[in-house]
């Protein structure tokens, strides 16, 4: 049972641990069939519009990538009544238009990943979502259009984001591979994070913070931790502005919205409805109970 609402979710990546500007504040501990969220939340107003802020790896930074208890905070934010989640993420460019500082907003993702579930769905009931377009194109659309309004920043709109498992950043023969595959950005928490969304029905979409290039750039210095850190400290203002811009034009009633985003378990779930035991129905009621019921 719901007890706040908000209709916007925002995860804060690597130097987003808060988001400034909100109004009647409140911060909530929340547990989840999957275990707890990543931090506790903060719930607040955006403006006229009601949010929920989480930090990806916790205040502090205490969550490597592979540690970060996706499944919790996917499911935790659409329990406070979450309908659309921003993800804001440092990303590292495997392109030479790409620029450190520069935002981009991507619409593709290749998986990489070795050692994450990466479903809710287990133990009785299995689903098969649709994730051909893995970002809400609507949603990303207001992102653009949020980014591409800053003046002095540079915003790109498309482009694949390759996640790897991390925490060690690639090997110049990985990131050379990568852009011989056609990915154009490189980072290690776009998954499984928007699979999740996906799989709770949210519409989910990232604005990509560009720190460095990636080690394939043979003129530019290795990527470290401190050059990471501090080109990151430029765009997060960037990123919180782009944030408050999109809360502010967010539709009142997902309905209308031409994504299907808000259906995508619709014809997914493959497990005969009669063969779902009492308990894994409790468990997802919260994700699958309007296709329970009858």
């Amino acid at each position: 049972m719901q007890t706040h609402a908000a209709r916007l979710g925002i995860i804060g990546g690597s130097g987003l641990y808060q988001m400034e500007g909100l109004t009647d504040i409140d911060e909530v501990n929340v547990q989840t069939p999957f275990g707890a969220p990543s931090d506790a939340i903060t719930l607040g107003r955006l403006d006229d519009t009601p949010v929920a802020f989480l930090p990806r790896h916790g205040r502090g930074h205490r969550l490597n990538p592979t540690e970060v208890p996706v499944r919790a905070n996917i499911y935790a934010l659409k329990s406070l009544g979450v309908e659309w989640i921003i993800s804001v993420s440092a990303v590292g460019s495997l392109r030479e238009r790409l620029a450190p500082l520069d935002l981009v907003v991507p619409d593709q993702i290749f998986d990489r990943t070795k050692s994450r579930v990466n479903t809710f769905f287990e133990e009785g009931i299995v689903a098969h979502v649709s994730f051909a377009e893995p970002y809400c194109p609507h949603l990303s659309g207001l992102l653009w259009d949020a980014a591409s309004g800053i003046e002095g920043v540079t915003s790109h709109r498309g482009g694949t984001y390759v996640c790897i498992e991390g925490p060690v950043f690639s090997t110049k023969a990985e990131s050379r591979v990568y852009r011989e595959w056609g990915c154009d950005i490189i980072g290690m928490t776009a998954l499984p994070e928007a699979k999740l969304a996906r799989e709770a029905e949210l519409c989910y979409a990232t604005v990509a913070c560009v720190t460095d290039y990636d080690v394939w750039h043979e003129s530019e210095e290795p990527v470290t931790v401190d050059m990471v850190v501090a080109n990151l400290a430029h765009n997060i203002a960037n990123a919180k502005r782009i944030v408050r811009t999109v809360a502010s034009r967010l539709p009142i009633d997902r309905s209308h919205v031409t994504c299907a985003c808000d259906s995508a378990l619709a014809n997914a779930i493959q497990t005969e409805r009669a063969m779902i035991s009492a308990p894994v129905r409790e468990r997802y009621r919260l994700l699958i109970g309007k296709y329970l019921e009858g």
